[in-house]
């Protein structure tokens, strides 16, 4: 589920033609926007703190066959959401986990860890080390 809320709706689009025909699907929630509250932790094991509001799409859906699809995805954009869904019931079918796996996660996960990995190569190009130099007459 986070490959595929990370994913761009594009991505996910293009992903979509890959397994063929879209499954007939009954909404049990159509696509809809809200807000949620983020928390935060200083450290990761501080306090809990309001850190904000975030909006985000979330939508529920069942395949022809019973096979419920849930999806949330951040911003307001309800194809993605719908995308995603579909793909999230798709990986509960056997017989189309392993199709699925193959022509949308995987490619999807690649392209995340590149850009993640640019984005990193990026912030190491500008990093600065500091250090302290101790004087002569100070003690140590």
């Amino acid at each position: 589920m986070g490959i595929l809320a990370c994913a761009s709706r594009e991505a996910l689009e293009e992903a979509a033609e890959n397994i063929g025909n879209r499954p007939p699907i009954e909404w049990l929630r159509r696509p809809h926007i809200g807000l949620v509250l983020v928390r935060g932790r200083l450290g990761g094991t501080g306090n809990p703190f309001n850190l904000g509001e975030m909006t985000v799409t979330r939508c529920a859906l069942r395949l022809a066959c019973g096979t419920v699809g849930l999806a949330y995805v951040q911003g307001r954009d309800r194809r993605h959401a719908e995308l995603a869904a579909i793909m999230d019931a798709l990986l509960q079918k056997p017989e189309k986990y392993d199709a699925v796996m193959l022509s949308v996660i995987q490619p999807l996960l690649a392209k995340q860890i590149e850009r993640r990995t640019l984005a990193s190569r990026k912030a190491a190009s500008t990093r600065v080390d500091f250090f302290t130099m101790v004087r002569g007459e100070n003690p140590a």
